[in-house]
């Protein structure tokens, strides 16, 4: 038997209502979705939280934030790395920010199977990829970002180039669906999957105190298989605290809900749905009295902090909460296996 929407509501472990009005009631009349009310603006968590107003069921919100970024976006596909009230706060280009556009319109796509909506946000999709893929170094790793005063940094970061290795994933299947060949977006991507799996000492920010340079990898699909599991487990003592959530950093005692759930969305992807539904029930007691969850904690003695209700976490407790119990047809988006073989396969 299928379960309902509202069925399936009442049997999960969090408040899908009171986490995705959370999201809602911070968004502007115009769109734009701040971190929270009355702070910045940034590109990659509007989109985030676009997401998790359509998980939600709010879709007119949803495209309504779509419709904030394509308004925003610069004239070489990118945008500026954060707005207040739409005006631009610091007028940084980052590729990571800029290419995440496709991971969200692709995630409304899976939802709703609206083919309308792609083509209306084609042009946007593409040219965010584009402005990410000039920015390719020549051993395949991204550049993070653009200055304000058009210089480009060379530095390369593993989180971000993982995450724009997704968007260019989505948006590879994104044109698919519309019957366009992207040969040099494919190309891109190849060379962005071989520095990611071979060539460690290209991104040259380091990193590595962060648990996503840890994970982010798996989450966005480019490590799979033995050598991801063998990561997990090489570093989960290093950022797990037992019972509590990841670590932020990892000599820092910061556990965030937003890495915890985006590990508990890279174990999932993995085909690990057991311990990643482990990982998610140790957050569902850091909640505020409204169904809104904490944004990180101090441990061992538990002060929330921040206190800010942020969108972007609560946005991605509701991306993990699909990934595990399947709620709407984009559950499947970061699970490895959707990505070999299938339809929105970008190979070859």
């Amino acid at each position: 038997m299928t379960l309902s929407l509202s069925e399936k509501k009442q049997l999960l472990p969090i408040d899908i209502d009171s986490v995705a009005s959370l999201i809602l009631a911070s968004q502007k009349e115009s769109g734009e979705i701040p971190w929270c009310i009355g702070e910045k603006t940034d590109p990659w968590d509007l989109v985030e939280s676009a997401m998790g107003l359509s998980i939600g069921g709010y879709l007119l919100e949803a495209q309504k934030a779509f419709g904030w970024m394509a308004k925003m976006q610069l004239a070489d596909g990118s945008w500026y790395v954060s707005y207040k009230d739409g005006v631009p706060d610091d007028t940084t280009r980052d590729t990571n920010m800029s290419s995440y556009i496709a991971v969200g319109v692709y995630h409304y796509y899976l939802i709703t199977g609206d083919i309308r909506f792609l083509k209306n946000m084609w042009r946007t999709v593409a040219s965010a990829i584009n402005f990410a893929l000039s920015l390719q170094a020549p051993g395949g790793q991204i550049y993070w970002a653009v200055s304000p005063e058009n210089n480009v940094d060379t530095m390369a970061l593993l989180t971000g180039s993982s995450s724009v290795y997704m968007s260019i994933k989505c948006a590879l299947a994104i044109a698919r669906q519309l019957g366009n060949d992207m040969p040099s977006w494919r190309r891109g991507l190849n060379r962005l999957e071989h520095a990611i799996l071979n060539k460690p000492y290209s991104f040259n920010m380091t990193k590595s105190r962060y648990s996503m340079d840890w994970f982010y990898p798996i989450l966005s699909g480019a490590l799979t298989g033995e050598k991801a599991r063998r990561r997990i487990e090489r570093y989960w003592g290093k950022f797990v605290i037992e019972g509590q959530g990841v670590r932020c950093v990892s000599d820092q005692p910061w556990v965030t809900v937003a890495e915890t759930c985006e590990l508990a969305l890279a174990l999932s992807a993995l085909g690990d749905v057991d311990r990643a539904e482990t990982l998610f029930s140790w957050i569902q007691n850091k909640t505020n009295e409204d169904g809104s969850y904490w944004c990180g904690f101090t441990c061992p003695d538990m002060t929330i902090w921040p206190e800010d209700k942020s969108t972007w976490t609560n946005a991605v407790v509701l991306i993990a909460a699909d990934a595990l119990y399947h709620l709407t047809p984009a559950s499947r988006m970061f699970n490895h296996q959707y990505w070999q073989g299938s339809e929105a396969s970008p190979s070859p």
